[in-house]
């Protein structure tokens, strides 16, 4: 449970102030429905005795309907109220949440938040967030409030009524309640979690297929993908099922602990009536009371049942990397080298692979130099580019970056000297400018003006706004080859001593590729670049080439 305890510590801080107004008013709540039904019984019992005595008209009704008006009314305002503050509250902490878990992922590899960018990925955190109000909702604030009503009332009891009332309303609910929604939460735990794991797999699958019908179509795959969702659904029905069932069996429980606890007061209160020692109408206080305090049970058996769902969300939510960063740079050894860039005895396998894809790769770039990195397709060179940007480590030898080990390079730092530009880069939406920002937030329009015609993407923007111009989620609006331009842009602005590029200009023509090759080169003079590509508009535009064939070790 120490993941659940986490969470509900970064939500209460989120919100302290309307946490614990919301807490107060949920008491609140429970207090005046338990003394609602108390003085109702009381009154109803009294004005009996009092007509049955001959002495209804010298019996006070108007200050105990007062009472019970006042706090009808009451519990409707603090029930609003609670809703109102608790929801908002619990809100704005989600909010915050989401605040804390994108920080949170600022402290993982490079290499893990890739697998983290997919469309899997990102809706598994979305739905754990989502999950996770829950925690407060449903869990915390009943928890406590539950547990403040049974002491508030037990002491209520123990004077207005009977210590042995209060002690056999107190040794009915607190032992059987519990024991019924621990068995509620035992039995729940799995088949909540895998009723989750079964929905986000679901939706992954009819996203797939939406987006993919027209292959699925034409390749004739469309009745197997049918038939996985319809098994997926049917384990995920499966899952909801369980739990509907464990979910009435644990109200029926509940209920039939309220039935027992009630007839248990209702029999204790007539021996001491009976016996003199109480009064009917006080003994009317505790049964009422006792039936009351079914609402402070009843609804907790729905967080409880969620438990499960809940704690795998918040174990999700507050993962550690499971990659250590990159650790501080230490020494005295800071001076640049006579290169920015300088590989020895490199070698390089894919990630969770053994066999090396390159071997024994040894070479520098130095400042204003340009290396192109040529190999055939599937020879290493997305590979090799991520080990030369610390994304990835090698399996042999190893790189100095400004005369520096590259382990030895904080991550904040690293990304200030050395920038990687993918084949796969992501632009987000709102505007060009927007995008352009990521790379330097001080930008203006003029500057960004300058960086478009930089990378040749100043033309076929101008009638669209320019770096105004509108863009969608994920860069929607641009060509493919816009969207490389804009992604290099963007790495531009950040004018790095060692800038890597795979494939930077593909899906454009010749021309337009070397003239953005001759701008980056006059934009950043005195930068290493390498560059990996097999076309010969780049090639022929790099100061030297190394070839990656060279390198594949013979199997």
């Amino acid at each position: 449970m120490r993941p659940l305890l986490g969470i509900l510590r970064l939500l209460w801080r989120a919100e302290p102030r309307a946490m614990r107004r919301g807490a107060a008013l949920s008491v609140l709540v429970m207090l005046m429905g338990v003394a609602l039904l108390a003085l109702s019984g009381w009154f109803i019992t009294a004005t009996g005795l009092a007509g049955l005595a001959g002495l209804g008209i010298a019996f006070d009704i108007f200050r105990p309907s007062a009472g019970v008006r006042a706090l009808s009314l009451g519990r409707a305002a603090a029930r609003y109220g609670e809703r109102l503050t608790t929801h908002d509250a619990t809100l704005r902490a989600l909010a915050q949440l989401r605040v804390t878990l994108l920080a949170r992922l600022e402290r993982f590899p490079l290499a893990e938040l890739r697998r983290m960018r997919g469309a899997t990925a990102l809706t598994r955190i979305t739905a754990d967030v989502d999950a996770l109000d829950g925690v407060l909702l449903r869990l915390a604030l009943p928890v406590v409030a539950a547990v403040i009503t049974h002491a508030v009332a037990f002491a209520g009891l123990w004077l207005l009524s009977s210590p042995v009332i209060a002690i056999s309303v107190a040794a009915g609910y607190l032992p059987g309640g519990a024991l019924v929604l621990w068995r509620v939460g035992r039995s729940t735990f799995g088949p909540s979690s895998r009723a989750e794991e079964a929905m986000q797999r679901l939706r992954r699958q009819s996203i797939g297929l939406f987006r993919g019908r027209r292959e699925a179509v034409l390749q004739g795959t469309l009745p197997a993908l049918r038939a996985t969702i319809d098994a997926t659904e049917a384990e995920a029905r499966s899952a909801l099922d369980r739990l509907d069932r464990l979910d009435s069996g644990a109200g029926m429980a509940l209920a039939c602990v309220v039935a027992l606890v009630v007839a248990a007061v209702l029999a204790v209160s007539g021996v001491l009536v009976d016996a003199g020692l109480l009064l009917p109408a006080p003994a009317a206080i505790g049964v009422f009371a006792a039936l009351a305090l079914a609402e402070t049970l009843l609804p907790l058996r729905r967080g409880i049942a969620e438990i499960g769902r809940m704690r795998d969300a918040a174990t999700r939510v507050l993962a550690e990397p499971t990659v250590p960063a990159m650790a501080r740079a230490a020494g005295t050894d800071t001076a640049e080298a006579a290169a920015p860039l300088v590989a020895a005895g490199l070698s390089v396998a894919r990630p969770g692979r053994r066999l090396p894809l390159l071997r024994d790769l040894s070479f520098e770039v130095a400042a204003g130099e340009t290396l192109a990195l040529r190999g055939p397709s599937g020879s290493g060179k997305s590979t090799l580019l991520d080990v030369l940007a610390g994304i990835s480590p090698g399996t042999a030898g190893g790189v100095r970056l400004l005369g520096r080990p590259l382990e030895r390079w904080e991550e904040g730092a690293l990304r200030d000297v050395l920038t990687l530009v993918p084949q796969r880069a992501a632009l987000i939406g709102g505007s060009v400018l927007d995008n352009l920002r990521l790379g330097d937030p001080d930008l203006d329009e003029v500057a960004a003006e300058r960086i478009l015609r930089v990378v040749a993407l100043d033309t076929a923007l101008a009638g669209r706004g320019g770096p105004l111009t509108p863009l969608g989620e994920g860069g929607q609006g641009l060509s493919g080859g816009q969207a490389r331009r804009l992604v290099l842009a963007r790495a531009l602005l950040r004018r790095p001593a060692v800038l890597l590029l795979d494939e930077p200009t593909e899906g454009l023509d010749a021309e337009t590729s070397v003239q953005v090759l001759e701008n980056m080169r006059n934009f950043l003079p005195s930068t290493a670049i390498v560059t990996a590509s097999h076309r010969a508009a780049e090639l022929a535009s790099t100061d030297r080439v190394l070839r990656l064939e060279d390198h594949i070790p013979e199997n």
